[in-house]
């Protein structure tokens, strides 16, 4: 069965986004369900981290030929769906720890190679790029909301039920023949020597330095915010509605980001996301009251978003080869290793501090106002 390319894409960014609605938010939760204490929730979440990491950096970066790109994608979403079955065998940790590494390993570079799919075909096609991949957040806002609601009817076991669910979607959709394939042929990649990273490192360390602790200081959020909410007082499906809001925040300031901060510097960007996320974090570790949640969650659109338009802003001021890199190294450092320190870092500290943890991360953001990079340049 043949279906038109961009709808191909965006069911493959619908599905693998409910998936991620489902892990995300939940996923500790799930794993406390099955007995495991904070320490070793945080431990499994920050290998999973790291593993994602390491998928994304190995295997997405091996794939040059964009003709190869569908048939990868569907042995990856294959791989996904074996190792989240694994989930159902055992809940001894150590299990665990095996199976959360082999499925974030394969589970990761999903996106990057979808996105560049993306780009290929829109280069080949013509196709926008924004209606496409609106669908995956549209999907987190569905799956987090949803699996809220089951979780509160039923069980934690509900959360697994809705993974393999949505992984299996994902596969069985990649499976559908899009109208019109990938073309392309092996790209040449040129060596980079240590002298060029040097040189990136040494102009740009400021800005690595503020990126990786702005996202590292979600890390409390991804990982216990759920737990921390329950324990509060209040039902999965409010967690959902809660995380879904915070992703529509998001939605709203991607899609508004152009008239509202097309003059902006990154420089100027990181400041605002700064002060967004010290506010964001002071309200969740002073309070558990809903109208100071609600206003946490909607600040998501500054703590993440602003802070991801500024890393894009200042990236895309670089020249050549350069760009490259420095995407690299800001998907390594901001996206994967600073948060999965700092997942081990609160699982170990979460059950002596419990929403205190939030304090932490709003100190961890303080040394941004000061480090930002010069506007020179952006």
């Amino acid at each position: 069965m043949a279906i038109r390319s961009a709808l191909w894409l965006a069911l493959g960014y619908f599905t693998y986004f409910f998936t991620y609605g489902v892990w995300l938010p939940f996923w500790a939760v799930w794993l406390k369900g099955a007995g495991l204490d904070a320490e070793k929730i945080g431990l499994l979440l920050g290998v999973g981290m790291v593993s994602r990491f390491t998928g994304s950096l190995l295997i997405a970066s091996r794939v040059t030929n964009p003709s190869r790109l569908i048939t990868v994608l569907r042995v990856l979403a294959g791989l996904s769906l074996l190792f989240a079955l694994g989930f159902w065998f055992s809940a001894f940790w150590a299990w665990l720890l095996l199976v959360m590494i082999g499925f974030n390993l394969f589970f990761s570079p999903l996106v990057p190679l979808s996105d560049a799919l993306a780009a290929t075909w829109q280069r080949q096609l013509g196709m926008a790029y924004g209606p496409v991949r609106l669908w995956g957040s549209l999907a987190f806002v569905i799956s987090s909301a949803l699996t809220g609601l089951l979780v509160n009817a039923f069980s934690y076991q509900a959360i697994l039920w809705m993974l393999c669910a949505g992984v299996t979607a994902m596969l069985c959709g990649m499976l559908l023949r899009p109208s019109v394939a990938p073309q392309g042929s092996e790209k040449v990649v040129a060596h980079t020597g240590w002298q060029e990273w040097r040189q990136l490192l040494q102009s740009s360390w400021r800005f690595l330095l503020c990126v990786t602790l702005m996202q590292g200081a979600h890390a409390a959020y991804y990982s216990f915010s759920a737990i921390w909410w329950q324990e509060a007082g209040y039902s999965a499906s409010v967690v959902g509605y809660l995380w879904s809001l915070g992703v529509v925040a998001e939605i709203i300031i991607f899609a508004a980001s152009n008239r509202l901060f097309r003059r902006w510097s990154a420089r100027d960007l990181l400041l605002l996301s700064s002060i967004c996320a010290l506010i964001r974090w002071s309200l969740l570790a002073s309070s558990t009251a809903l109208p100071q949640l609600i206003v946490a969650q909607i600040l998501h659109c500054g703590s993440f978003t602003i802070c991801h338009l500024a890393a894009m802003r200042f990236i895309a001021a670089r020249e050549g080869a350069e760009v490259i890199r420095l995407q690299s190294v800001y998907s390594a450092l901001a996206m994967g290793g600073g948060i999965a320190v700092m997942t081990i870092v609160c699982g170990a500290l979460f059950r002596h501090l419990h929403g205190d943890i939030f304090w932490l991360m709003a100190l961890l953001v303080v040394p941004t106002l000061f480090l930002r990079p010069k506007a020179t340049g952006l």
